[in-house]
């Protein structure tokens, strides 16, 4: 039987309608008895802006779509061709309103400014107010974080470990309290645990993975203090890159829980998948020292899922070849193997009558191998369905400003095993 309150990582999440969950370099927001999810709202085809999304739930794993809580610009900083990335909403608790900072920039990333919006109610649509202010001129960063601290005090995070503290209204930029701290760091994401300050930093490596890594320190203005990485080495953070870090309220405290990106570029709208999971922190260490496939947020505690599990081996890269699996229950788990020879797969599930009731395409590239979970249907009437799984013989292929290639060099899908759960 399926908890309601676990977290799958590495899978495509399905909204009220069992579409894919569109959001990316998120933040988590909890307000009354619901949290709210913020994110890039992707598309396919192009790298551009076409909105930042919001979803709800009340246990972080049933999401619905509450629409763009910021369409595109007609013109200025998130008009027509344009990108916008990264936002952060937090709620001034003075002014009672709701602030957005995001990274804007050119499609060719060569005009980088963060801007602002606002609105009123964390559910609403923000209304974007320009640039984020310093000393009355533009900060013309790119990758951004956000953090609040205990008494309220809201600061912007920028790549490379520039530290901003915001006035009391959130609306501008009032100190730099720390500059540099991190060459070469980018995506920031801060929390404090008990006296120490952590702020967590990526590599840059494109839409790539690698080993995220971390610095501490006990006040903001520093001295911060590199301590290396968080997650074992070489897993390349699990597959992730850091995004931001909630503090989840569960077992009577507070656990820093690590919200991570799986990007899957082209298709990021399709197929991108998140990675969170529990950090320990131990003084002035954090860690992950452990990937969780699937865990539940009320106990922060690692779960297997029941059901019955069957074989569903299957290789290919060839276009078109696929494969089949009739099962009687509401869900279906299926468990395969990405690495750097691997493309993508359309997810296809069809009910009794031979009616399509599902799609969705699912990435099997990684960089580091992965066995583990690939695909987790949305939850369906128990009854008889088929899945099929098609190869499309499409991969990702990107490359860096300076040319570097990145991405998979074939188009396997590899499927090991399924496990069929039934909610009755």
């Amino acid at each position: 039987m399926m908890e309601k309150s676990y977290i799958h990582n590495g899978v495509p999440w399905f909204d009220q309608k069992g579409e894919t969950v569109n959001a990316h370099g998120v933040c988590l927001l909890k307000e009354g008895e619901k949290y709210y999810l913020f994110g890039e709202y992707k598309t396919d085809d192009v790298n551009k802006y076409i909105g930042f999304s919001c979803y709800s739930t009340e246990n972080l794993s049933d999401w619905y779509f509450e629409g763009l809580a910021l369409q595109p610009q007609n013109e200025g900083l998130l008009g027509p061709n344009r990108i916008g990335e990264r936002p952060k909403v937090i709620k001034n608790h003075k002014t009672g309103k709701f602030v957005m900072l995001m990274h804007t920039d050119d499609l060719k990333y060569m005009d980088p400014c963060i801007g602002l919006a606002t609105c009123d109610s964390i559910d609403g649509t923000f209304e974007f107010q320009g640039p984020l202010l310093f000393n009355g001129e533009p900060i013309r960063r790119w990758d951004l974080g956000t953090f609040v601290d205990e008494d309220g005090t809201a600061y912007l995070l920028i790549h490379e470990g520039d530290i901003y503290r915001l006035s009391d209204d959130y609306l501008t930029a009032v100190e730099k309290v720390s500059e540099n701290i991190a060459p070469g760091g980018e995506s920031p994401a801060m929390f404090r645990q008990d006296e120490n300050y952590f702020i967590m930093f990526s590599n840059k490596t494109s839409w790539e993975r690698n080993d995220n890594y971390y610095l501490v320190a006990k006040d903001l203005h520093g001295p911060w203090v590199n301590q290396g990485l968080f997650c074992p080495e070489g897993s390349l953070t699990y597959n992730s890159q850091c995004s931001f870090v909630f503090s989840l309220e569960a077992k009577g405290k507070n656990v820093p829980i690590y919200m991570g990106d799986r990007w899957s570029f082209p298709q990021q709208a399709s197929s991108a998948t998140q990675v969170w999971l529990p950090i320990t922190v131990v003084g002035k260490t954090c860690l992950i020292p452990e990937y969780w496939p699937v865990w539940d947020s009320e106990t922060i505690s690692k779960v297997s899922i029941e059901g019955i599990e069957e074989p569903l081996e299957f290789q290919s890269n060839k276009n078109g070849e696929s494969v089949s699996y009739t099962f009687n229950g509401s869900q279906v788990i299926v468990f395969g193997t990405s690495d750097c020879h691997s493309g993508y797969a359309d997810f296809l599930i069809y009910d009794e009558l031979g009616e399509l009731i599902h799609t969705a395409v699912v990435d099997f590239y990684s960089l580091v191998p992965d066995s583990n979970s690939r695909y987790v249907s949305p939850k369906f009437p128990t009854g008889n369905y088929m899945l099929k799984v098609i190869v499309t013989g499409t991969n990702g292929v990107w490359y860096k400003k300076d040319g570097t290639k990145f991405g998979s060099d074939d188009f396997y899908v590899t499927l090991q095993r399924v496990k069929v759960c039934n909610e009755d």
